[in-house]
Formats: structure tokens, C-alpha cells, sequence
């Protein structure tokens, strides 16, 4: 079960909530009895949290659910909630926890590959100073395929390759693309003001907000984690993210 509603945007709290968990119960449900007999569910590192101070987690951590960042990871930690409740139940499911997934077919796009877009466009003259754990979407695919054949019933596993600041990714973004990197950083309450005033003022007003308030949230966090159990249990592959940024850029060039 992978179709998960992926947004940051205020105004999508009902529809988070509706889909993602919701959505996992009718599936889980569905699954139950038309007698299938494992299921693969794709959570996210959002429902687990974030370490303090930047500490790299694990799949045995878990932040408390009213400290998670916006609805879209309240919604999808309670989504897990629901597959670990179908597996307490007797039924075989394993739960994948992607971490940030980048490389072609982002149609959307998602919010990491909104990343990519916006410093194609030069739309980011400044940075904020955060962190997230990436991975190539590819593998977070075969990440599926091996969980369905290797994973544990009734355990989860962070999909996930490696942890780099946004200075980091846009300073690669640059060598491959020949596009200067931002160099400053911005203190954050500039952000969060024009997100709070799009999200609260303009949006209303039927200005499509440009950027997401939950998103500039969570970068005050730094999004790190380990994937090694994964690695060792699942074989999951850990391809060079270079490849998976260049890809990325060449898709959406090509749209």
C-alpha cells in the first residue's frame, strides 16, 4: 500500500487524514479478506520523529505523536498505528519507513524534489541550515520488493541511504548542473513569516501559497537516520546519490 496523500499545505489537513489513515484501514481490511496473504506497508520516516539535537534514529525510536511536525506526519504516524494493529491481530504485514527519495517520474512533485525544481528555476537565493537523510527512489522500490520477501512480519525499516545537510545537496545540485549554490543562510523566523502570511492571508484569498508552513517547521529539525537494519536484513541497495540527483535533474529539465 504505497498511495499515501504527500502534502504540507494547511488547508490539506482533511484530505491527509482521509487518505493516509483511513485509507490504510480500508486497505489493510481489503487485504484481510480477500486472504492475501502478506502486505507491504509503506510508511515514512515522518511517523517515527526526529532525534534530539540532530541525533541520527533508528527504527527503535519513536518521537511522542504530539510532537511530530504537521499533520502529514500526525497522519501518517497514526496510519502505522493502524498497520501495527492489523499485524498485532495476526495479520502478516511489514512496514517500510522511507526516508527522503529523489530521481526521475517526481511528478508532483514531492517536497524534496520541489528542492531540485526551485534551485533549476533559481528560486533559492538563500538556505535554510537543516538536514535530511536521502535515498534514490529506485532503491526504495527494491527496498518493497526485499520486504516482501525478507522482512519480518510485524516490524519496520527505515529505506534510507544518506544524511546530508541542504548546503550539502545544493552544493552537488551545483556541480552537476553548473548553477551557482546559494552561500548564505537565513535566520529562520524570515521563512515562517512569509509561510505564515501565504498559508493564513493570501491563500484565503486564493493565492496559491508558495511556501508550505508545516515544510519551514520541520527544517528546524535535523531529519537524520539509520538504515542499516535494513541493509543488513534486507540487502537494501545504497546507490551513489549523484547518479539519483543527476537523474532527477534530467527528468525534470525534460518537463
Amino acid at each position: 500500500h504505497v498511495a499515501a496523500h504527500y502534502s504540507l499545505w494547511q488547508a490539506d489537513q482533511e484530505a491527509l487524514y482521509r487518505h493516509n489513515v483511513l485509507g490504510t484501514r480500508n486497505v489493510l481490511l481489503s487485504a484481510r479478506k480477500a486472504g492475501i496473504e502478506r502486505t507491504v506497508y509503506t510508511s515514512s520516516v515522518a511517523a517515527i520523529g526526529v532525534g534530539k539535537a540532530g541525533k541520527v534514529v533508528d527504527e527503535t525510536y519513536q518521537s511522542p505523536p504530539e510532537q511530530l511536525v504537521g499533520h502529514y506526519k500526525k497522519s501518517k504516524y497514526l496510519a502505522e498505528q493502524e498497520a501495527k494493529q492489523a499485524a498485532q491481530q495476526g495479520q502478516d504485514i511489514v512496514i517500510v519507513n522511507p526516508s527522503s527519495p529523489i530521481g526521475p517520474w517526481d511528478i508532483k512533485p514531492t517536497p524534496t524534489g520541489d528542492i531540485i525544481v526551485r534551485f533549476l528555476r533559481q528560486q533559492m537565493p538563500f538556505y535554510v541550515d537543516t538536514g535530511l537523510n536521502l535515498i534514490d527512489v529506485r532503491d526504495v522500490v527494491w527496498g518493497h520488493l526485499l520486504a516482501l520477501n525478507k522482512g519480518k512480519s510485524g516490524e519496520r525499516y527505515i529505506l534510507g541511504n544518506q544524511n546530508l545537510t541542504l548546503k550539502a545537496i545544493l552544493d552537488q545540485l551545483a556541480q552537476i548542473t553548473g548553477i551557482k549554490a546559494p552561500q548564505k543562510t537565513i535566520p529562520l523566523w524570515l521563512p515562517l513569516t512569509v509561510a505564515w502570511i501565504d498559508e493564513y492571508l493570501l491563500a484565503p484569498l486564493g493565492k496559491a501559497p508558495s511556501v508550505p508552513l508545516d515544510g519551514v517547521r520541520m527544517s528546524q529539525q535535523l531529519m537524520y537516520y539509520d538504515s542499516s537494519k535494513a541493509v543488513k536484513e534486507l540487502g537494501l541497495p545504497q546507490s551513489d546519490l549523484t547518479i539519483a540527483l543527476k537523474d532527477a535533474v534530467e527528468w525534470f529539465k525534460d518537463q
